[in-house]
């Protein structure tokens, strides 16, 4: 327990902080490794990992670094290999994604408007020419005239026709749409200390129209033919995750966890997890929940000729008198007249008025 950033207020409180690795689809998604931050100041602090039960092996890392371990782990399990989705907090430590495309991963990642970028096409110059005298230089280098400037400034500079209108999802209400721009840039935070520049990327921008200023940025190594459309799908599928964290911390208690040790945060962890994973196997095989490749069955042929019942002859007239050469019956069905009931009739003298 400490003092920093908390997701689920939007600021900083006292609170408990975990860095969790997802699969997911655009049907469910669900964690499969879940680990408890734990801040500098505890890990420095021999008499609170004392009291929490903290392993000795348990030592700092930031929570990119937790992240990019657990994606290692998960590799070496044998996890199905996908493109990796992570919001801000993550997407603006350039470590973390070098480490992602080290492994050999694509990913879509949110950063932050002030993310330092060239201009398409451009890039930072090549190293000084040696003159003869000292050492050789082999940093890449910028000037007063050829220097990068931020995603925010970038967006703004695109012109008109670079922005589309994209859907990627149904909403409650109505579709889910927005204007998006992508652009192929090489990012630029402290390049000069490189010999090489950076690979191009794609820089996703969403600016929804009536706002005075743009939304979101992500930073994306899908291949260079991807279509803005799959940008956008890709990048907004985090939504399934966030909506079942949602769950997870409401329905099933994962948020409700108020003890200091480290074991018991796991385990309240892991026994909330395996409680989601059993309702997704079960929900997911129950229409309308179902995904829809279960909803989308083909239906089954109806017999040739076939007609329901009560439908009109389609070879009939629409007049008895017209269907003189040759007329048809009608399509009923004989039925059983029911035989007469018997009824005993009272006297007149016997009937009574009710007024209810």
């Amino acid at each position: 327990m400490a003092r920093q950033y908390c997701g689920q207020l939007g600021k900083q409180d006292n609170c408990q902080v975990a860095v969790s690795l997802s699969i997911a689809n655009v049907a469910a998604s669900l964690p499969i490794a879940y680990r408890l931050y734990l801040p500098e100041i505890w890990a420095d602090d021999a008499e609170r990992r004392r009291k929490a039960k903290i392993p000795d092996s348990v030592a700092f890392q930031t929570k990119p670094a937790i992240a990019l371990e657990q994606i290692r782990a998960a590799q070496a399990a044998g996890v199905a290999p996908g493109v990796v989705l992570a919001d801000a907090g993550y997407g603006v430590d350039g470590a973390f994604r070098a480490g992602l495309s080290a492994l050999g991963l694509d990913y879509v990642v949110g950063v932050q408007p002030t993310l330092s970028v060239w201009r398409p096409g451009e890039g930072p110059l090549p190293p000084e020419p040696w003159r003869g005298k000292g050492r050789p230089t082999s940093l890449m280098r910028r000037s007063p005239e050829h220097s990068p400037i931020s995603a925010k400034a970038l967006a703004q500079e695109l012109p008109q026709d670079a922005w589309q209108i994209i859907g990627w999802r149904e909403g409650t209400n109505t579709d889910l749409n927005s204007r998006f721009a992508a652009v192929r840039v090489r990012p630029a935070s402290r390049d000069y200390k490189l010999t090489e520049p950076r690979a191009e990327e794609w820089l996703l921008i969403e600016w929804p129209e009536g706002d005075a200023e743009p939304l979101k940025y992500w930073l994306s190594t899908l291949p260079a033919a991807a279509s803005l459309a799959k940008l956008v799908s890709t990048a907004k599928l985090r939504w399934r995750i966030e909506r079942d964290y949602q769950e997870l911390k409401q329905e099933l208690g994962l948020g409700h966890y108020e003890g200091r040790g480290w074991r018991g945060f796991h385990h309240h962890a892991s026994l909330c997890i395996a409680a989601y994973g059993f309702l997704i196997s079960q929900r997911e095989t129950i229409p309308p929940s179902a995904p829809p490749e279960t909803k989308n069955r083909p239906q089954s042929g109806l017999p040739q000729g076939y007609r329901p019942r009560g439908a009109p002859d389609p070879t009939r007239a629409t007049r008895v008198e017209f269907d003189r050469h040759n007329p048809k019956a009608l399509d009923r069905r004989t039925q059983s007249q029911p035989p007469a009931m018997s009824m005993l009739l009272p006297d007149e003298g016997s009937i009574k008025s009710t007024n209810l």
